[in-house]
């Protein structure tokens, strides 16, 4: 379990994972590399803001093993920037959380979205690095990868092969896509729509391998529920499915069917993987893969027609360091996201049956 703290331009943000079995080696060059896959400033398809991400561990580890108890951290917020959001204080930003903030709380954090921001997102890659170090004792193992971004498609076997060789293919380029012809095409149209003051979305798909049958609980704790509530607290995530997900319904019951087969040492598996190694909310031994839909991000460098907190007519001008596309910097927090809901799945199951 995970709670974070902090906001986009305070001095830090932070964590809390509660549940991390003691004797756990904490592999700190690994979680600091997965950070650097989500940190702003890495390549000139991203935001530049500049953040080393460093994390620092306050509790719950000694001399590099989990003790069991709560682990915190926290992450120092290098590269504040206030004055980019003056403007915003008595206005409402498209596509932002200005407004339902203002209206949750009765007041509204204007540097950067403040709790809204995706700067938060940091703390969960710590966490899912966590995870992740946990899942490797099972031998599971989570991979994501840009799929698509806006009409640009990479192919879609690339779910199919192993999470090995999509995480050897998708770091090659800035774009995290593991389809180098799609990558190329990617990244020239992100590149475009900088220079042009917008944005664009796309699609992240996510691999679990080696995830074994039995895990999720009935009912209210399924396997896809707890993934999707995962993945759509993500900031700009409009939309989850799994499996075939809507292109199940273009199809018969016949050919949705996943059957059953054995091999020669009786080993029960499925023929094809349609329901995305979920059934009846719990895995089934085949691989669970997932798409996520991310929109495009809302702070764009055009004017935009918004109104101020008394309801007058303003033209917003656009200002700040954002991202043409996020989905670069989304991969690892979907991988996070799922290493997350897995391990807590996984430490549940233990208590399923004798």
């Amino acid at each position: 379990m995970l709670s974070t703290f902090g906001e986009s331009h305070g001095t830090d943000i932070g964590g809390i994972i509660d549940g991390c079995p003691a004797g756990l080696k904490i592999d700190f060059t690994f979680i600091q590399n997965e950070l650097d896959k989500r940190k702003p400033g890495q390549s000139k398809i991203t935001t530049q803001r500049k953040e080393s991400d460093s994390v620092e561990f306050l509790s719950g580890i000694l001399n590099g093993i989990s003790t069991g108890t709560p682990i915190g951290f926290i992450i120092k917020n290098e590269n504040q920037k206030e004055s980019d959001y003056s403007h915003l204080e008595e206005t409402f930003r498209p596509g932002h959380a200005d407004f339902t903030y203002l209206q949750k709380y009765g007041l509204k954090h204007t540097a950067g979205g403040g709790r809204a921001s995706a700067r938060e997102t940091a703390c969960r890659v710590v966490a899912g690095a966590v995870a992740k170090l946990f899942l490797k004792h099972y031998k599971i193992t989570v991979s994501a990868f840009v799929q698509s971004v806006k009409n640009i498609e990479a192919d879609k076997n690339w779910m199919e092969k192993k999470n090995s060789l999509i995480e050897s293919n998708k770091e090659k380029n800035l774009v995290r896509c593991p389809d180098a012809r799609a990558a190329k095409k990617m990244q020239e149209l992100s590149e475009q729509t900088k220079k042009n003051g917008n944005t664009v979305g796309g699609v992240i798909s996510c691999k679990i391998e080696n995830i074994p049958a039995g895990i999720g609980e009935p009912v209210f704790d399924k396997l896809q529920a707890e993934l999707a509530k995962a993945m759509l607290s993500i900031n700009a995530a409009k939309g989850f499915e799994y499996g075939l997900g809507f292109d199940s319904t273009k199809i018969y019951g016949s050919e949705m069917n996943d059957i059953f087969t054995s091999d020669k040492n009786k080993s029960i598996k499925t023929l094809s993987n349609n329901s995305g190694g979920i059934l009846g909310g719990i895995s089934n031994g085949m691989p669970v893969t997932f798409n996520v839909a991310f929109k495009p991000v809302s702070t764009i460098m055009q004017d935009q027609n918004s109104v101020d907190k008394n309801g007058k007519q303003i033209v917003l001008k656009g200002k700040g360091r954002h991202d043409p596309c996020v989905l670069p910097r989304a991969v690892p927090i979907v991988e996070a996201m799922a290493a997350i809901v897995v391990a807590d799945l996984l430490l549940r199951n233990r208590s399923s049956k004798l």
